[in-house]
């Protein structure tokens, strides 16, 4: 670990791109100023810890939900049948009479005249 003494306004370098600054310091508390690009994620370290420990929770469900849909998924078997029956051609449709449509009963819209 690297101890560093500073000032209040003196500022610390991390690479090219992380900014440390003491911004205040009062009794045993020090304030510190971090700039950084946005797709550096800054955290205090619990607040870290507690982001850790909930996708480890999330990602054990998702692991569990796969494993249980995977057991509920068709074998070969039931899915060579089913490959089968799309392959059987669909029933032709009916031709419909004009008697049976009942569209047919609407009479057209009336002519505008101008």
């Amino acid at each position: 670990m690297l101890v560093l003494s500073r000032q209040r306004d003196e500022t610390i370098m991390i690479g090219d791109e992380i900014e440390i600054t003491v911004v205040d310091i009062r009794g045993d508390k020090v304030r510190l100023g971090i700039n950084a690009p946005t797709r550096i994620a800054v955290h205090r370290k619990e607040v870290y810890e507690a982001i850790k420990k909930e996708n480890e929770q999330a990602s054990r469900l998702a692991d569990s939900e796969v494993t249980s849909l995977s057991a509920l998924s068709p074998g070969p078997a039931r899915n060579q049948s089913r490959a089968r029956t799309s392959r059987l051609a669909a029933p032709a449709p009916r031709p419909e009479r004009l008697a049976d449509n009942p569209l047919s009963r609407i009479p057209p819209p009336a002519a505008k005249r101008a």
